[in-house]
């Protein structure tokens, strides 16, 4: 069964500033990943959320196990989506 994709409005503004390429490869993972997502994603220590590697660009993910939904909360180059990454 396929897990549901959400995005947070701080998601959808990441993607948009994007290039098209890098936003429509971003996607197309995700969408592959929905099959069984915890076998790519990694746990964030300290953090109730996951990573997802993607070339140099990093997906910051929940996943609510109840609804299976993969919520995605920051997308953005690996050198800088950890320093904006806060909770």
């Amino acid at each position: 069964m396929k897990w549901k994709i959400a995005f947070t409005e701080e998601a959808i503004r990441d993607l948009l500033k994007l290039d098209r390429k890098t936003s429509k490869r971003i996607i197309k993972k995700l969408e592959e990943i929905s099959e069984n997502p915890k076998r790519y994603l990694k746990k964030l220590i300290g953090y109730e959320d996951y990573k997802l590697r993607i070339g140099d660009y990093r997906v910051l993910v929940l996943l609510s196990e109840k609804k299976k939904e993969i919520i995605v909360e920051k997308v953005g180059h690996r050198k800088n989506i950890y320093k904006k990454f806060k909770k």
